[in-house]
C-alpha cells in the first residue's frame, strides 16, 4: 500500500510485522499517519495514543525482531545479587536493569539490546564463565524499575530492621508506593520462596505474631517470624496484589497474580481463610517452567512409560490419574497432553482452575457462579467438536457419567481421581454410583502416583540395608540421608514420583464387567505385570535416588505382601 512507503527504516519492520499478523489493519495504519503528521512524533506514539496498539504488544514485538526476546519489568522482581553487580549510575546510563545471577546465567534487561559497547561491559562484569542473557525492555519501564530497586533495602533482614527502628509506619493508608517497607517485604518474600523452589507459602497469624512458611519437596519449613504490627498490613498487600476484596475479612477469598522472579515468569493462586486470629493466607506458586515436563523425563521405570504410551496410543476411552493433593497429577496430566498436542487435532480442558496456559489447548475454568460445574462444563465442550478432553476431576456420580459418556461416544478423555492406589480407583468409581458394566471396556488405565524427596547427590552416605524387612534380599548397599549447605541441612534436593500404571486388558475388563473382588483384579493385574507403588518405591530405593525412611513416610508398606499374595 502506499502509505508504507512513508516508513522510516525504524517503524518499517515492526509495522510491516503487526500488518502481516493482524495486530495493525490497513485503516488504522493510515489514521495513524495522519496523527503523526499532525502531533510532528513517532508513529509508534501515534498508534499507542489512539489505542490501536498496546505496550506490551509494542514491547513484545521489537523483542522479536531484535531476536532477544523481551521483558515486562512492571512484574519483575529482580535477584540481589544481580542489583549489586550493577550500581545505579551505570545502570541509567547505559538504560539496563540486571535482573538473575544463577547457574551460570546474567539476565539482564536492556533498551537498546544490540549495543556492543554495552554488552562486552556487562560481560565483563559477569565474567567470562556467565552467560550474558539480554532482554529488551522499553526506556520508561527501565527508568521506572531503577527508581523502584535502586535506593532502597530489599533484603528480608533489612526491611525489617527498617520496620522495627520505627523510621516509616505500619500502616495500611502510606502512599509511598514501593518505598513503603511492607510492600517490599512482600516481594522479597515472593522472591526468597521461588529461588527456594518453593510450592507454597503460608502466612498464618498466632496470637502474638505471624509465621510464614514454605513447602519445599512437599515438607512444610518455617521460614520467619513476624510481630503480630506487620500482620495486617501484610493482608492488606496479599489481597491487593491478588485483586480480592480488602474489606471483606470474614469469607474465604480466592485470587491470582503473577510475578517475573529470576527471570522466570510465575503465576501465584493466592487463597485466604479467616481463623482466630486473622486471615490465614496460602499462596501455591505455579512455576511454567516446571509444570510443563516431558513425560520421558518424569522419572517412570522403563515398563511404567511402555504401558503409558499403550494407553495413549488409544483413540478413546478414560485415562485416569490418582493421588493425593499435591502428588502431581496435574503435571503427568500435561506431560501426556503435550505428547499428544498438535494442529490436527482438537484439545480441550475444564479446570479448576487452569493452572499452566499451554498453546493449541482450548482451556477453560469452573465457574459454580455462572452454573458451569464440571458436568455442565464436559456438556458444553462435547458441542466445541474436541477429539481429546481433560476434566480437572471427577468428584461426583454426574461428572463421571458424562466423562464416560464423552469415552464412550469416540472421544480421548483424561481426568484425576482422588484413590488410593491404581486398583483403589475402580472400587472408587463404583462407590460413587459408577457402573460396573459403564466402567468396563471404556477405561483406558489409571496412573497412580505419589512424590517423594529425592537425595542430595552431595551429601548422601551409602549405609547397609535393614534386613528385618525382607526387602532388599540380595542388596548389598542403600542410601540415607545427611545433610548439608546444597540442601539446606536436610538431606534431600528435589523430588522425584513414583508411578503404578494399571492398563486395562481384555481379562481384567471382563474382570470388572463381573464385578469381581477386589483381590482377583489385583492378581490378574499383577500377571499381566502390574507393579505396585511399593515396588516402584523399593526400585528408586535400591538405586539410590531416595531413601527407604523417605518412601515409608507415603507409601503403605504393610498391606504389600498381601497385594502380591
Amino acid at each position: 500500500m502506499s502509505s508504507q512507503l512513508q516508513l522510516d527504516s525504524e517503524d518499517r519492520p515492526i509495522i510491516e510485522l503487526m500488518l502481516q499478523r493482524g495486530l495493525l489493519s490497513d485503516d488504522q495504519l493510515r489514521i495513524g499517519l495522519t496523527e503523526q503528521a499532525s502531533a510532528n512524533g513517532s508513529l509508534q506514539q501515534a498508534l499507542l495514543s489512539l489505542g490501536f496498539v498496546s505496550s506490551a504488544v509494542l514491547r513484545d514485538l521489537k523483542g522479536e525482531i531484535s531476536g532477544a526476546g523481551s521483558v515486562d519489568l512492571a512484574s519483575v522482581l529482580p535477584d540481589l545479587r544481580a542489583l549489586a553487580t550493577i550500581d545505579r549510575a551505570t545502570a541509567l546510563r547505559h538504560r539496563c536493569v540486571p535482573l538473575s545471577l544463577d547457574d551460570g546465567r546474567f539476565v539482564v534487561a536492556m533498551a537498546d539490546v544490540d549495543d556492543l559497547i554495552t554488552l562486552d561491559r556487562l560481560s565483563a562484569v559477569a565474567g567470562s564463565s556467565v552467560e550474558l542473557v539480554a532482554l529488551y525492555a522499553d526506556t520508561d519501564e527501565i527508568q521506572e524499575c531503577i527508581d523502584r530497586f535502586y535506593g532502597f533495602e530489599l533484603s528480608i533482614d533489612g526491611i525489617l530492621l527498617e520496620i522495627e527502628s520505627g523510621t516509616q509506619e505500619v500502616g495500611l493508608d502510606s502512599t509511598d508506593g514501593y518505598g513503603h517497607p511492607v510492600v517490599r517485604l512482600v516481594d522479597a518474600i515472593l522472591s526468597d520462596a521461588v529461588k527456594h523452589a518453593a510450592s507454597d507459602i503460608h502466612f498464618e497469624p498466632e496470637a502474638g505474631f505471624l509465621r510464614v512458611r514454605y513447602r519445599i519437596d512437599g515438607v512444610l519449613h518455617q521460614i520467619r517470624s513476624f510481630h503480630s504490627n506487620c500482620q495486617a498490613a501484610l493482608t492488606v498487600r496479599l489481597k491487593v496484589m491478588a485483586g480480592l476484596d480488602i474489606a471483606d475479612s470474614r469469607a474465604p477469598q480466592d485470587g491470582r497474580l503473577s510475578l517475573s522472579v529470576a527471570g522466570r515468569q510465575i503465576e501465584l493462586r493466592v487463597s485466604t481463610l479467616p481463623v482466630a486470629f486473622g486471615e490465614n493466607i496460602v499462596l501455591r506458586v505455579l512455576d511454567r517452567q516446571r509444570g510443563i515436563v516431558p513425560l520421558e523425563t518424569l522419572g517412570m521405570s522403563a515398563a511404567a512409560q511402555q504401558a503409558i504410551n499403550l494407553m495413549i496410543a488409544r483413540p478413546e476411552g478414560l485415562i485416569l490419574v490418582t493421588g493425593p493433593t499435591g502428588s502431581g497429577k496435574t503435571t503427568t496430566l500435561y506431560s501426556m497432553l503435550s505428547r499428544i498436542s498438535s494442529e490436527q487435532i482438537n484439545i480441550m480442558t475444564m479446570e479448576d482452575p487452569v493452572e499452566y496456559p499451554m498453546p493449541l489447548l482450548r482451556q477453560a475454568s469452573l465457574n459454580e457462579q455462572a452454573g458451569l460445574d464440571f458436568a455442565s462444563g464436559i456438556r458444553a465442550m462435547l458441542r466445541q467438536d474436541p477429539d481429546v478432553m481433560l476434566i480437572g476431576e471427577i468428584r461426583d456420580e454426574d461428572t463421571a457419567s458424562m466423562a464416560y459418556r464423552a469415552a464412550m461416544t469416540g472421544h480421548q478423555v483424561y481426568s484425576t481421581l482422588h484413590a488410593n492406589s491404581s486398583i483403589g480407583a475402580l472400587a472408587r468409581l463404583k462407590d460413587i454410583g459408577v457402573d460396573s458394566t459403564l466402567i468396563s471396556g471404556n477405561t483406558i488405565g489409571i496412573v497412580s502416583q505419589r512424590l517423594v524427596r529425592a537425595l542430595c547427590e552431595h551429601c548422601k552416605k551409602a549405609v547397609s540395608p535393614d534386613s528385618t524387612t525382607g526387602f532388599f534380599d540380595g542388596v548389598t548397599t542403600v542410601f540415607d540421608a545427611t545433610g548439608c549447605d546444597q540442601c539446606r541441612h536436610t538431606g534431600y534436593r528435589g523430588r522425584l514420583v513414583l508411578t503404578e500404571v494399571l492398563r486395562v486388558t481384555p481379562a481384567l475388563d471382563q474382570l470388572i464387567a463381573e464385578s469381581a473382588p477386589i483381590h482377583l483384579i489385583a492378581a490378574s493385574a499383577v500377571e499381566a505385570g502390574y507393579v505396585t507403588l511399593a515396588d516402584d518405591a523399593l526400585r528408586r530405593v535400591c538405586e539410590g535416588s531416595t531413601s527407604f525412611a523417605e518412601v515409608t513416610r507415603v507409601i503403605d508398606f504393610t498391606n504389600r505382601i498381601q497385594v502380591l499374595d
